[in-house]
């Protein structure tokens, strides 16, 4: 098991006793993970996982699970996301419960029983042969800017940092020219929002690829364009309920390849997690990821 005692902002914290105690109801020796950062965490997990881990467990948001997904990709290891973050998007829309003790039932039954469920993963690949998973959404316009913009300032601390971020990419907001292969198809089209997913949400429930299913053997493309500053507050909002595809300027597709780059730089966020530059591929990978439900 991975735990992170940070997630969420650490209101969780105490509750990794009782997640331990609903796991013996697996009966199986549960190994606690120790790390002391995100990189420390993912090599664990690979370590555990190549020493022969029955299972692997990750209580956290969708960092934590990001993290330890890389161990288990295209692997038979089965998984399971106990959700306890700020954004618990992959765990929810693959069908854990919300509160984390309730998943853990659900998972020690699924060990208990020895059975898993398969659920698709998206597999990028950079520029340089990077190759990453993720399992819900593949941020590469404006709110992947604003996560950049947000990691690299250091005051204020706190959600206000974003919020800040927000207005300084909004006063220099423009559409790119963003050039999209699509099963081998180009388009090039000027956009602010673009989106890869894998599922449906990201950012704590922000709906941003609506009919996006882990299990369809497809990824959804949502690609928001020339919106100008007004046009996109307003946008916005609509994105939890996932009603701003119906906008005249928000295209999606599907496929089961999807090749990205724009002008300038841009680096991807992936499940919320800074992630790899374009230009990089998206490769949907059926029955990647082997879940404990």
């Amino acid at each position: 098991m991975l735990a992170n005692p940070t997630a969420g902002r650490g209101r969780h914290r105490g509750l990794l006793p009782d997640l331990l105690d609903g796991l013996a109801a697996a009966d199986r020796p549960v190994r606690l993970l120790r790390a002391g950062s995100a990189a420390e965490a993912e090599a664990a997990c690979r370590a555990a996982v190549a020493e022969g881990a029955g299972a692997l467990i990750a209580v956290g948001g969708d960092g934590t699970v990001h993290r330890a997904m890389q161990a288990v990709a295209g692997t038979s290891v089965p998984f399971g996301p106990v959700p306890a973050g700020t954004g618990n998007d992959f765990a929810v829309e693959t069908g854990f419960p919300a509160d984390p003790r309730a998943a853990v039932d659900v998972i020690a039954a699924a060990l208990r029983e020895g059975r898993s469920r398969p659920v698709d993963l998206a597999r990028m690949t950079g520029a340089d042969g990077t190759v990453r998973w993720y399992g819900a959404v593949l941020a590469a316009g404006f709110d992947a800017i604003v996560n950049e913009r947000a990691n690299r300032m250091r005051w204020p601390r706190g959600p206000r940092r974003y919020d800040l971020a927000i207005l300084v990419e909004l006063a220099r907001l423009r559409p790119r020219r963003y050039t999209l292969t699509l099963d081998g198809e180009r388009i090039e089209v000027d956009a602010v929002l673009v989106a890869v997913g894998n599922g449906a949400s990201y950012g704590g429930g922000m709906r941003i690829c609506p009919d996006a299913d882990p299990t369809d053997g497809l990824l959804d493309v949502v690609v928001g364009g020339r919106f100008d500053r007004r046009t996109l507050i307003r946008v916005k909002p609509r994105i939890y309920a996932g009603t701003h595809v119906t906008h005249p300027l928000v295209h999606t597709y599907r496929a089961r390849t999807v090749t990205l780059a724009a002008e300038g730089s841009i680096t991807t966020y992936a499940d919320g997690e800074r992630s790899l530059p374009l230009p990089l591929t998206v490769t949907v990978t059926p029955h990647a990821l082997h879940l404990l439900r």
